[in-house]
């Protein structure tokens, strides 16, 4: 009835319906996952072997660094890793989890950090650990040093009219609050655990770099160097490109001849979790609960 009477309608519907049709399609194909086809799995490529772990953007989840780095570890074909390594930093705990991890590998096997465009705090705390470092010459990277941060809502409250109500069992319960100023006190408080965590970041460099620890101090004050600064001042041990890396933790693996590489599983990736994670209701969620936070973490900003 719509072809004979109204074309353009009938055009109108059967095209939406198609692209209805796809959109189902891809949504169903992005939330099962898309598996790169570089992404083997060991037994599909035979023969002595180095494996690749990537680790980019903000370092918050460990786990699946974690598994891969065991996986790789514990499977006799692979020779040495590589840690391709493109990140600011992130969380306190998980770069240290994987530093620890990334120290119980080198015992075992060799493990070469590869610097991407930055891999900087958190991104080089975990290079320190690997048996070497390599940088490219205008790679970002240093930044040794903790960021500790909050947004205080409290004028923006005071103008909308809204009184926040806080009831808490000890004198501290609520320092770094977002709807109060912060008290002398608990600044000092604060700058103690800061410097706590800096402590561990400068010693985990010394014993992970082999460097004194007055050495270190005196490069731990945030500021970032580029690759080729970096290797001058020991931070790094070659220049080079992912290649010369995977080149390199061959031969101290015992590779002899071409080296073969294989890939950790990349991460699935679901589409309703992404719609989910960027909406409003998400958003104002992580505005509410915006707590201090501490990190190894460089920003431009």
């Amino acid at each position: 009835m719509f072809s004979r009477k109204h074309p353009y309608l009938f055009f109108i519907l059967t095209f939406s319906s198609l692209a209805a049709a796809a959109m189902i399609a891809i949504s169903l194909l992005l939330l099962f996952g898309v598996k790169n086809s570089d992404f083997a799995d060991l037994h599909k490529i035979s023969g002595e072997k180095v494996g690749i772990i990537k680790i980019t953007g903000v370092i918050a989840e460990t786990q699946s660094i974690i598994h891969e780095l065991k996986r790789f570890r514990e499977d006799d074909s692979v020779k040495a890793i590589v840690l391709r390594i493109d990140s600011p930093g992130g969380g306190v705990g998980p770069s240290q989890e994987i530093f620890r991890e990334v120290e119980k590998t080198v015992s075992i096997k060799k493990v070469v950090a590869s610097m991407g465009a930055v891999a900087a705090s958190g991104g080089y705390y975990i290079a320190a650990g690997a048996s070497g470092i390599v940088a490219n010459p205008g790679t970002i990277t240093g930044s040794i040093g903790v960021v500790m941060g909050y947004t205080n809502f409290q004028e923006l409250l005071h103008k909308i009219g809204l009184v926040p109500v806080v009831v808490k069992s000890g004198k501290y319960k609520d320092m770094g609050s977002p709807v109060r100023n912060m008290t002398e006190e608990e600044r000092d408080l604060l700058q103690n655990f800061s410097n706590q965590i800096h402590k561990q970041f400068i010693a985990a460099i010394s014993k992970g770099r082999k460097m004194n620890l007055s050495e270190v101090e005196l490069l731990a004050d945030g500021r970032i160097f580029t690759g080729e600064e970096a290797k001058r001042l020991g931070l790094v041990d070659r220049l080079g490109n992912l290649e010369d890396a995977i080149e390199w933790a061959g031969r101290m693996g015992g590779i002899k001849g071409k080296v073969s590489t294989v890939y950790a599983r990349e991460k699935k990736f679901s589409f309703f979790r992404y719609l989910a994670e960027s909406s409003v209701k998400e958003l104002a969620n992580r505005i509410v609960n915006s707590g201090f936070s501490a990190g190894y973490l460089w920003t431009a900003s």
